[in-house]
């Protein structure tokens, strides 16, 4: 593919571009590098890129790019037969203005593996400059990296990059054969047109982001990033660098539970300091380094001390090796010295296309049978099974395999990211996603670098199978030493709300979060919260009815079998239980027989077969047993109670045997189709038991929550469209006031006058009632006049504002008379009117008042948020929050979940308020923040809910220059 200039004149482009400007045109102005441009991208197959400008420096690279790319890609490049470069080609390849002319490389271990570039042109297709709003792109992949979705990735930075330039159109020409690269930009998901023209295929794309390419981009980071981590998982080989020569140390100690897990692998033992003749250590062949293996290494386990790391990593970039897992510590998590050492690490790592776990990391295993990876200090490996792992402490990590080995409770895979530099929580939910060997995902945080994407891929993975998560961290007020997160305003509570809101079963101790992850893996979800409880102590009954009561749930009078119930009494109640249309789940409760031995097996066996003969409809009950000092129940349900056949797991790729990545299937989300959500109408596995009421009702909480957050998820609602929505006008109001007031990129923003925010909100059809200065008694009263009594008179000083418990506000002001009394009241209790800024306003018909807010946050986007005015709201911190774009069904759910909701609904014989006028004024606030990235908060406070209507009483509206986004760009690695 070729440029217009290149059409015309040749790849040397005309005669008088170099150091005169393209086509005559004046050489352009010399502009800044554009460092914000760099980026690291994961590739198609799970390895990784640089993407940055080219500039001057780079012709060296160029050059030697070009050599190393088939004669056939340089001819679909330039339509001829072009083997060298000149050095007008290179000159003209590297010098740009980053505006008119901008070229980008994607970079691996410093050298270019790929490069795209436009150049601004008129409507008659020759160079041009701003206000022209479109341009010419052309791409080049080196032949031996074509196939892992580089060009797909440079299109997504070289569009934002042209529309961050005003570009809105690219235009593209291909000749018919170079079908990978037609392929590029017909999947890339923007609008398009295409011709046929003169023998080349003329492409056209508008680069305005739609669905469709959104989709297409974050498909395409899904599989890029999953595949990433399973390179990580499934290795074929193995080395671990820093193995020491004598027993003892980190890296022999991982060497050891590698070997003792059975790896399927190769094995290498890595060190330096090895002796004359000394050619294996533990049985496994040692080298002094990365390359003197003399054979691919897949993942390599650094364990050395972190001064010694860099030459380790250059040792395995330069030797193809594909992952790191970092076990090192001395990084982020010592100090600025260390953060400053983590940078660098992860720096040199990505520039050899490597990802890592860590540093500071416990390490990673998997389970699978083909794999049996152990490269981790856990000396035993946990028994295969259902659930994925991912902790950020070593800590709990021991602590949670543990825990979950005592409950019988096996794992797909474990990852312990330690100060999580690269591949965090959101990676390890994109592999998860979609994993066929994990049925469910536990996490324990302590910080959440990207709260919106985690948002975003846990509400997807929920959808499938549940995710968990405790966060350590939540009240220091800082995140961990070592973990980089960006600044948020938002207060915990909220943070929390937005998750639930996502489907994430969100729990606040370790303990809880096994309780729950063992009954999601073990049992079906419930159709409900009605819950049967049965057992053979009448007290325990009944604290197991108060406990579901505590949770929500509906639970049923408990059946007491009496102390002198047997085994097969218990079987007996449960399978009538199960067969009961009236409930959904069933507690079982238990204490231990007097004087009888042996009765635990009998017991669990009694339940297990009662569950086994259930049929369809106990299948679809989930089963909790609480037991009291009755050692050894737990065991005996968990061992060998398998009654459905695990999915059959399926040989992983490894890195020896990758999966195949198609050439030619679309790069779009309807090809990649959500995996199967396991069966809740599969028979029943692990009885999982707890020693506590409260702890089993709590986890069966957890899941009736997220049963129902799953049957609700299948319709979520829609963003309904309205009349009476000026959204040019209000654009244009924004621009002005932004324009006029000086607001650049640094600014903090300003707050708009009370004109200008009635202005605004009313071109969304949100009314805000006027209210009158009154600096005076005289002035009070022509206010008066001029609204209409009754009226209000209340102080607008911000002291006193949204204070009613003050006495700054009087209503109901039926005269002048009234009016004037009220006024003096006010000043003589409160301060004089210049102190008090009192204003008069119409009153509004008697309500309810409420409160409505939107407000951009750095981490987490924009957020509305609705709760009740006054004192005892905020002390309560009874506030509801959803993400923006908010559904009507979003709005409905804020509008009840606060815990004051009834007062809305005719709370003691009072009439019920006009709900959905409520429902429409959150809804046209979503809207004007979803299309205005400029306003950076909305308080409308209070706004009065009547049974007739909803009347605004008070606005405040602050804009900015739109914050950057960390989830709606190209797709990018965080950087450091």
């Amino acid at each position: 593919m070729r440029s217009t200039s290149e059409q015309a004149d040749g790849p040397d482009g005309p005669s008088g571009e170099v150091g005169g400007g393209a086509g005559g045109r004046p050489a352009p102005e010399e502009h800044a590098y554009p460092d914000h441009w760099e980026a690291d991208v994961v590739l198609r197959d799970g390895g990784t890129a640089r993407i940055r400008p080219i500039t001057a420096d780079d012709a060296d690279r160029l050059v030697s790019f070009y050599e190393q790319v088939s004669d056939e890609s340089k001819y679909y490049r330039f339509f001829a037969p072009y083997p060298r470069l000149s050095a007008k080609d290179v000159h003209r390849f590297t010098h740009h203005d980053f505006v008119d002319r901008v070229g980008l490389a994607a970079t691996v271990g410093g050298e270019f593996i790929a490069t795209v570039r436009y150049d601004r042109i008129d409507d008659r297709g020759r160079p041009a400059s701003t206000p022209a709003d479109e341009a010419e792109v052309a791409f080049l992949v080196q032949d031996a990296h074509q196939g892992r979705g580089v060009a797909s990735a440079l299109l997504e930075h070289i569009a934002a990059v042209a529309r961050e330039r005003g570009i809105r159109r690219f235009a593209a020409e291909v000749l018919p054969a170079n079908t990978k690269m037609i392929k590029v930009f017909t999947d890339a998901g923007y609008t398009q047109k295409r011709s046929f023209e003169d023998g080349s295929v003329r492409l056209h794309l508008d680069l305005e982001p739609t669905d469709r390419s959104l989709a297409v981009q974050r498909a395409r980071e899904q599989r890029a990033e999953a595949r990433s981590v399973q390179r990580l998982l499934a290795p074929a080989s193995v080395a671990v660098v820093g193995a020491g020569r004598t027993p003892g140390g980190v890296g022999r100690t991982v060497l050891r539970n590698l070997l003792g897990a059975g790896f399927t692998g190769r094995v290498y033992a890595v060190n330096p300091g090895l002796g004359p003749g000394e050619t294996e250590l533990d049985g496994v062949p040692a080298f002094p380094s990365v390359a003197a293996v003399g054979a691919p290494v897949d993942l390599a386990i650094v364990a050395v001390p972190a001064e010694r790391v860099p030459e380790v990593v250059a040792d395995c970039g330069e030797h193809g090796v594909r992952g790191l897992v970092v076990l090192s510590a001395g990084y982020a998590e010592s100090g600025t010295e260390g953060r400053a050492r983590q940078r660098a690490l992860v720096r040199q790592a990505r520039s050899y296309g490597m990802r890592i776990i860590g540093p500071n990391a416990f390490g990673i295993i998997d389970t699978a049978a083909d794999v049996r990876l152990n490269a981790s200090l856990a000396p035993e490996m946990p028994a295969a099974g259902r659930i994925g792992l991912f902790t950020q402490s070593a800590a709990i990590g021991v602590a949670l395999l543990a825990r979950l080995h005592r409950r019988g409770a096996g794992l797909s895979s474990f990852i312990s990211a330690g100060n999580r530099a690269d591949v965090s929580g959101n990676d390890v939910l994109q592999h998860w996603y979609d994993d066929p060997a994990t049925d469910v995902v536990l996490l324990y945080l302590e910080s959440i670098g990207n709260p919106r994407k985690f948002t975003r891929l846990a509400r997807r993975t929920a959808a499938v199978k549940p995710v968990v998560v405790v966060k350590g961290a939540r009240h220091s007020g800082s995140a961990p030493p070592g973990h980089r997160v960006p600044v948020t305003r938002v207060p915990h509570a909220t943070v929390d709300a937005l998750l639930r809101q996502a489907g994430v079963i969100r729990v606040d101790t370790v303990t809880e979060l096994v309780d729950a992850g063992v009954l999601l893996a073990g049992q079906p979800l419930p159709a409900g919260p009605r819950v049967a409880i049965l057992g053979n102590s009448e007290s325990l009954g009944l604290l197991t009815y108060d406990a579901c009561l505590t949770e929500g749930l509906r639970p049923q009078r408990p059946l007491d079998l009496t102390t002198a119930a047997t085994p097969a009494d218990f079987r007996d109640a449960l399978a009538a239980a199960l067969a009961d249309d009236t409930c959904d789940a069933v507690v079982v409760t238990a204490i231990p027989w007097v004087g009888i031995e042996g009765t635990t097996e009998v017991l669990a066996a009694s339940l297990r077969e009662a569950v086994a003969g259930g049929g369809a409809a106990g299948a679809a009950k989930p089963v909790v047993v609480v037991h009291v000092e009755m050692g050894g129940l737990a065991e005996a349900l968990s061992a060998a109670t398998s009654t459905r056949p695990a999915p059959a797991r399926t040989r992983r790729p490894t890195a020896a045997a990758p999966a195949p990545v198609p050439q030619e299937a679309p790069e779009t989300p309807e090809a990649q189709e959500a995996p199967e959500p396991p069966d809740p109408a599969a028979p029943t596995r692990n009885i999982p038991a707890y020693p506590a009421a409260e702890r089993a009702v709590r986890a069966l909480a957890e899941a009736v929550r997220y049963g129902q957050w799953r049957r609700q998820a299948a319709d979520p609602g829609r963003v309904p469209e309205y009349d009476a929505i000026d959204q040019a006008g209000a654009a244009a109001l924004i621009d002005r006031v932004l324009a006029e007031r000086g607001a650049g990129q640094e600014s903090r923003g300003v707050t708009l006058t009370t004109d200008e925010t009635g202005e605004l909100l009313g071109r969304y059809g949100i009314a805000v009632r006027p209210a009158l200065p009154a600096p005076g008694p005289d002035e009070a009263v022509a206010a008066a006049a001029r609204l209409g009594y009754p009226v209000a008179l209340k102080t607008t000083a911000p002291h006193l504002r949204h204070r009613p418990d003050l006495g700054g506000v009087r209503l109901d002001l039926a005269t002048e008379e009234q009016l004037r009394t009220a006024y003096a009241e006010l000043t003589e209790a409160l301060g004089k009117p210049e102190e008090l800024q009192p204003v008069v306003q119409a009153m509004a018909p008697r309500g309810v008042d409420t409160v409505v807010r939107a407000a951009i946050d750095p981490a987490v986007g924009a957020v509305l948020s609705f709760g009740l005015a006054g004192a005892a709201s905020e002390l309560l911190g009874d506030t509801a929050h959803r993400l923006i774009p908010a559904t009507d069904r979003d709005a409905a759910e804020l509008v009840r979940s606060i815990r004051t909701a009834p007062l809305l609904f005719g709370w003691r014989g009072s009439a019920p308020v006009d709900t959905p006028a409520l429902e429409e004024l959150l809804l046209r606030v979503s809207r004007l923040v979803d299309d205005h990235p400029e306003i950076v908060s909305v308080a409308l406070e209070p706004a009065v809910v009547a049974p007739g209507g909803v009347s605004v009483l008070g606005a405040a509206v602050r804009l900015a220059p739109p914050p950057p986004t960390t989830d709606l760009g190209p797709r990018r690695l965080p950087s450091y």
